[in-house]
């Protein structure tokens, strides 16, 4: 399959029920679930339907959504761990709900997600290390 082709088994429905059943697993997650309460506490329902716009884009191309991801997770105080854990949450509930071309779709764009998040966040192994040119400009 090339990588912009759409598996033919992804719908809206599966999307929503993928998007639902993994952030009820994010909140009951000891590790991300108090950093997803503390951002969205009193507003899941609002994020819930940003997320289903998100993966809608991300895996049927509606272009539904409109949010900026990076400065959502900024000052989050977010680790490689943290986006692990994501990932694996995230890959538990999608070999839950669907196979073949679409698990791997979603999985797919989670890690490249993940990849981007982290390069902008600038952690994780992807990370653009810049040499802190304060040091060397006060020498």
């Amino acid at each position: 399959m090339e990588s912009n082709a759409r598996p033919r088994d992804i719908s809206e429905q599966l999307v929503e029920r993928l998007v639902h059943d993994f952030y009820a697993r994010v909140r009951a997650d000891e590790t991300l679930g108090p950093i997803f309460e503390a951002r969205l506490s009193g507003r899941w329902d609002r994020h819930l339907a940003a997320m289903v716009d998100f993966w809608s884009s991300v895996t049927l191309t509606s272009g539904r959504y409109r949010g900026r991801p990076h400065a959502a997770h900024q000052a989050l105080g977010l680790t490689p761990a943290h986006f692990g854990r994501w990932l694996d949450l995230f890959e538990t509930t999608v070999r839950e709900l669907c196979a073949g071309e679409a698990a791997d779709t979603f999985i797919d764009r989670a890690h490249r997600i993940a990849d981007s998040l982290q390069i902008g966040l600038n952690i994780g192994p992807k990370a653009l290390r810049f040499p802190d040119t304060r040091v060397a400009a006060a020498s």
